[in-house]
């Protein structure tokens, strides 16, 4: 892809991100999400236990690998799609920079040969 290119999808990327980049800031932004949407909508556990096709540890038990930062893409939706949410996700850099900063830290670290004895190692 051209530079030029890359450009372009770079400042959409970034537009389309920007709300995201503040959540990208701290420390971990959706630590037990699912359960804290779970309590302010107040589905109760059966329910959503009944949807997903599990019994009520089971909820739990997605709940607490969401927390721990051990759930799958998939049982995220499938709890989501159970309160009457679907999952929507970023990949931002981490400190709240846009990619277009990001990228052009990255050319200014390659022309200035920054960082290439980290990569050998």
């Amino acid at each position: 892809m051209r530079e030029m290119e890359r450009k372009l999808m770079r400042r959409k990327l970034d537009l389309e991100m920007r709300p995201y980049r503040r959540g990208g800031m701290k420390k971990n932004p959706t630590n037990e999400l699912l359960r804290a949407v779970r309590k302010a909508l107040g589905v109760p556990v059966p329910e959503i236990a009944k949807k997903m096709g599990v019994n009520r540890s089971g909820v739990f038990d997605v709940e607490k690998r969401e927390g721990k930062q051990g759930i799958t893409l998939r049982s995220l939706g499938r709890m989501a799609e159970a309160m009457g949410c679907k999952v929507v996700y970023g990949i931002v850099p981490a400190d709240g920079r846009t990619l277009e900063e990001l990228a052009e830290e990255r050319l200014w670290r390659e022309v200035l040969g920054v960082g290439k004895e980290k990569e050998r190692d």
